[in-house]
């Protein structure tokens, strides 16, 4: 629990006070956001503000990590095995990391081109792909280097809702594209939810508080811990570095909130594609090392609303030549109806804690069945 809380201070503070410099700086570098000229009118006035703050919390989170780390440095010797970096922290972060540095690309060709056409829908697809693929064979694939108290890989072979489901065994190859597909889809899903002041930054913080509370639950309720009395307990949890992901979550969170001061309505700044990518690559890499991978439609209700909203439209228009929407993602939908844009986002952000709440419900409640 203090590396945890250590964390949060830590990713907290280095992103509230870190996120003017980079106001700052990106202003004196003229990284400023293009706007679509057949987006809503209204978004015409946000050109120029500066972009890619999602480098922001991405650092924010690392260092916190890292200080989450030093504190763990005076605990008992009983416990100093956790006090190393884990393979679980490298898959999470490097996640955070990667993704969002392919979403630095675009960003960075948005600014130079001066207009909104980065990377194309292809190469952002292509970049997804091949960090989800690399950081997939070292979450499933055992490492001898890496091994740990209870020889579990950092992602299951198996798909996942609550916990392993143990007659969906996927293979090693089956688990990797699973990750991949897990990986992109949360990240075009935060990237779709983002274009409104404070939307993705607000809903992102819920999700990623949602998968700390569950990996701390299951840090207590953990098969591997000594601690915990397995001659009482009725149900554990069979995961790998369930701490670690309660930290890593914990921090991303706490970012966010920094971020989201001066991210919300007016924003000061925009997460872009830099903070949208990483921010969903590790909430899907947060999802399978939780073994709740059939979960995260459900934790992520929004993210699955807003995605199905673009789908939708591009269906219908290229099988009828109409619209659904008036535009896509949804959101843009209710601008063009009349909504303010702080409406939206309140309105959004209250779909995003049903879905995050009705998650947690339903993974509480099987502990429940469990245990009863």
């Amino acid at each position: 629990m203090r590396a945890v809380f250590v964390a949060i201070v830590v990713a907290f503070a280095v992103s509230l006070f870190g996120t003017p410099l980079a106001i700052r700086a990106f202003t004196r570098l003229k990284a400023g956001q293009p706007i679509r000229a057949d987006g809503p009118q209204m978004h015409q006035g946000k050109k120029g503000t500066p972009t890619m703050g999602g480098v922001v919390f991405i650092v924010s989170t690392v260092i916190a990590y890292v200080a989450g780390h030093v504190a763990l440095v005076t605990l008992p010797k009983a416990q100093i095995g956790q006090v190393r970096p884990t393979i679980t922290g490298l898959v999470l972060l490097g996640l955070f990391v990667f993704c969002g540095a392919v979403g630095f690309i675009d960003d960075f060709l948005k600014v130079r081109k001066r207009n909104s056409e980065g990377l194309t829908e292809r190469g952002k697809l292509l970049g997804q792909l091949i960090v989800g693929a690399v950081f997939g064979v070292i979450a499933i694939w055992p490492i001898d280097a890496f091994k740990s108290t209870n020889q579990q890989t950092v992602a299951s072979t198996k798909l996942s809702f609550i916990r392993d489901i143990d007659w969906l065994e996927l293979g090693r190859i089956g688990a990797i594209i699973v990750f991949v597909l897990v990986i992109m889809a949360a990240s075009n899903g935060v990237n779709l939810t983002d274009g409104l002041d404070g939307l993705a930054t607000g809903a992102s913080f819920m999700v990623l508080s949602a998968y700390s509370f569950i990996g701390f639950w299951q840090y207590r309720h953990w098969c591997a811990d000594p601690a915990y009395n397995t001659s009482k307990a009725t149900y554990c949890y069979v995961v790998r570095d369930p701490l670690e992901i309660a930290m890593i979550g914990a921090a991303a969170a706490a970012a966010c909130v920094g971020f989201l001061w001066w991210n919300a309505y007016p924003a000061r700044i925009f997460m872009g594609d830099t903070g949208a990518l990483g921010l969903g690559g590790l909430i899907g890499g947060l999802a399978v090392s939780t073994r709740t991978t059939l979960l995260l439609p459900v934790l992520g209700s929004l993210f699955v609303i807003v995605t199905m909203s673009v789908i939708i439209q591009r269906i219908s228009y290229k099988t009828t030549g109409k619209r659904v929407f008036r535009m896509s993602p949804l959101q843009h939908h209710f601008e063009l109806v009349g909504w303010s844009e702080v409406n939206i986002v309140i309105r959004f952000w209250i779909i995003a804690g049903v879905g995050v709440a009705v998650a947690l419900g339903i993974f509480y409640a099987d502990f429940l069945s469990a245990v009863s």
